[in-house]
């Protein structure tokens, strides 16, 4: 398996399905409801279906962790993590900020991640132990050391509430502490932008790994850092996580400790 051309070859899969995707227009009555603040269209499950014949074909004894349920996992071996359309309230409601994700992850952790914007027509991409890139071109994360020099994304659980009380302390405490938050709806673009150096922290919980695999391997080959709110968590699979530049990470941890 050579990852520099499976990585493009992806990325071509990437792009011609983020495009159908883009041309789309979904109905209102073409929507299902899975909880109030959980959507699903026919372009979803379309989209996965597409994402799983073309990954199949290039792996072919890979299994698939997908959020609409596509093919089935295969236990220690390669599995593909898909969100085939990360940020669907956001599509239904013509919001243009949504994207495509797409990570493999094999026995010894994430070995390629691939998340396209198809509004901006980009295309955010990494291997293990190769670098982040954007359209091609080398990205890093930011230099910024301190919380109250930082720009920050966060979002919000649509269906765990457990720790809400907490977790809006903590909002308003980073918002007189930091240059302000921004909530955009999709954890993978969230992601993407850290590794690009737009936000020095990105932190949320209720999060499934089709949500967040393919931006960590993008934000940790970037030069930044994924954890839990503590340690001991593995940000793909316990649903929570802190991603950062790395400079501020310990601040932006010890302050969720206070509250979560």
């Amino acid at each position: 398996m050579q990852l520099p051309q499976l990585r493009d070859e992806v990325i071509e899969l990437s792009r011609t399905i983020g495009k159908w995707m883009l041309e789309q227009q979904v109905a209102v009555e073409e929507v299902e409801t899975k909880s109030l603040n959980n959507l699903v269209s026919y372009v979803d499950k379309e989209s996965e279906r597409r994402f799983v014949e073309g990954l199949s074909a290039l792996l072919p004894d890979s299994g698939f962790i997908a959020e609409e349920g596509t093919g089935k996992p295969v236990d220690g071996g390669l599995n593909w993590i898909i969100d085939p359309l990360d940020g669907t309230t956001n599509y239904l409601h013509h919001l243009p900020c949504w994207c495509t994700s797409v990570a493999l992850h094999g026995p010894d952790g994430l070995l390629l991640g691939v998340i396209y914007d198809p509004n901006r027509d980009e295309c955010f991409s990494a291997i293990k132990g190769g670098g982040a890139f954007c359209n091609g071109e080398a990205i890093e994360v930011s230099k910024a050391e301190r919380l109250s020099h930082s720009l920050l994304a966060t979002g919000f659980p649509y269906d765990d509430f457990s720790r809400q009380e907490g977790y809006m302390k903590l909002f308003a405490e980073l918002m007189r502490n930091s240059r302000g938050l921004r909530r955009l709806g999709s954890a993978a673009l969230d992601l993407a932008y850290v590794a690009r150096g737009t936000f020095e922290v990105f932190y949320e919980y209720g999060l499934n790994p089709w949500d967040v695999a393919a931006g960590i391997l993008i934000v940790e080959e970037a030069g930044g850092k994924v954890t839990g709110f503590g340690e001991g968590v593995d940000p793909i699979f316990g649903e929570e996580l802190i991603a950062s530049n790395t400079k501020v990470h310990r601040e932006m941890q010890e302050m969720a400790a206070r509250y979560l």
